[in-house]
């Protein structure tokens, strides 16, 4: 169950909360290593390049410049101080930037715009967000309460943890949406095939229900199967094929029509404010309109021409950024570490690179590895195949777990490079022909892992 963050005031009025469990806002910045942090949502589905600029900026003057998108797709902004939160949310309204807050509802990046979506997201979204602003009394939710709602496309939703998940499947010439909860599409418990008219008052079912229950309330705490007593499915949940893993954000994708859209990730989830305002300009250049915020830490560039794309993904990758799907980067997932956080115990950012230069054959795309600076495991709270974390010795290895569970093997700080050549020496020589990294370490088990990492 999750834990609400206690508020503490500050000199400027705000309240800021310092334990894990709360959304850090321009309400309620979080207390962390390198100052307060601010977690911002914009109310459209992206920003216009010049919004996007302006907020850079204002990251620059108020914060220590330090700006990142998280695994979901949202906007923080690191280093304020209790005197500048005020003025960032003015410069941000100066902009007429409009930041939602509250229950998170997300749809894909690229929703209303893939062409292989089975139906637009964005207007149901809309519908849930007005229905649950028009609550009276106000529903008091659970601060990380989430709602995703999924189209279907390319660049789905599925492995985003949420607590109430609806995805648009066609089953012969309708259009239902699944209703799961709690989970990723792979783990969530199914619940029902709803026509659209149904959905809402579904959710809203759910959401009152869990008011009811108390703020710190999830999905995970409802009666799945009282629940489904109560609705009509339109079909049967099980027939409903999961859907693939969705590739990694980095990389042109096409929109149809002589349309695309170009992502790129931030390394490690994190850019200088000053690099980023200079990029986008020169996107600028390039004809680029919008940028959407995406998992994988990445933003989705709409408007530059297919012509130009090939030098705009070029321009992405000499300031750093993953342009491509084959990026060894986009498989790791690196929190702020310890120059940035309060919690962590190691410099993440130093570790991923490390893995990436020793064990090149993790990364070939069927697994992430996640490295966390404490047991918390901010940037990838669900289980990882491999999670390297903090221990009081130097390093724990979770195999097939989160950053909470305990390691599997422990590795002394200055042998961490060694332990990594090691695991890519095992996989090298053990991988089968066709094998993917995750495969061959699922077969082999924890026990050789833990051996390889170990020996010497």
């Amino acid at each position: 169950m999750t834990i609400c963050a206690a508020p503490v005031e500050n000199p400027a009025g705000h309240r800021s909360s310092m334990r894990r469990g709360a959304c850090p806002s321009l309400a309620t910045p979080m207390v962390t290593g390198d100052g307060l942090l601010v977690r911002l949502r914009p109310a459209k589905p992206g920003f216009a390049l010049r919004e996007l600029i302006a907020m850079a900026e204002a990251a620059e003057v108020c914060g220590n410049g330090i700006l990142e998108v998280t695994a979901r797709g949202s906007l923080q902004i690191r280093g304020l101080r209790a005197e500048t939160v005020s003025l960032l949310a003015m410069k941000i309204a100066e902009v007429g930037i409009e930041i939602t807050e509250g229950l998170a509802i997300e749809t894909p990046p690229l929703a209303g715009l893939d062409p292989s979506e089975i139906v637009n997201p964005l207007p149901l979204a809309a519908q849930l967000r007005a229905t649950v602003a028009a609550c009276e009394p106000r529903l008091a939710l659970a601060p990380k309460l989430s709602i995703t709602v999924d189209g279907g496309g390319h660049l789905h939703l599925g492995e985003i943890t949420a607590d109430i998940r609806l995805r648009a499947v066609r089953i012969g010439r309708k259009t239902l949406w699944l209703l799961a909860l709690a989970g990723t599409e792979a783990t969530s418990r199914r619940i029902a095939l709803l026509d659209e008219l149904a959905v809402v008052p579904a959710v809203m079912t759910i959401l009152e229900t869990l008011a009811a229950m108390g703020d710190s309330a999830r999905a995970r705490d409802i009666d799945a199967a009282a629940l489904r007593a109560s609705l009509v499915s339109m079909a049967d949940v099980d027939a409903v094929e999961r859907v693939e893993p969705a590739p990694n954000s980095s990389g042109i994708h096409d929109l149809g029509a002589d349309r695309t859209a170009l992502g790129v990730g931030l390394s490690f989830g994190q850019i200088r404010s000053h690099e980023l305002r200079i990029f986008l300009e020169a996107l600028e250049i390039f004809g680029a309109t919008e940028i959407r915020l995406a998992p994988d830490h990445a933003l989705m560039v709409l408007g530059i021409a297919p012509d130009r794309i090939a030098a705009a993904q070029a321009l992405a990758l000499g300031h750093g950024m993953r342009a491509f799907p084959g990026d060894p980067r986009n498989h790791i997932a690196a929190c702020a570490g310890i120059a940035a956080c309060a919690s962590a115990l190691i410099d993440t950012r130093a570790v991923a690179q490390q893995v990436i230069e020793a064990a090149p054959s993790l990364l070939d795309g069927s697994l992430t590895v996640h490295v966390s600076g404490c047991a918390k495991g901010c940037a990838k709270p669900s289980a990882s195949a491999l999670t390297i974390t903090a221990a009081p010795m130097g390093y724990g290895l979770v195999v097939n777990g989160p950053a909470s569970a305990a390691p599997n093997a422990y590795i002394e700080e200055k042998t961490i490079r060694s332990a990594m050549e090691r695991l890519e020496a095992l996989v090298r020589q053990r991988k089968r022909a066709g094998e993917s990294a995750r495969s061959c370490l699922t077969r082999l088990g924890a026990e050789v892992i833990t051996a390889a990492v170990q020996q010497g």
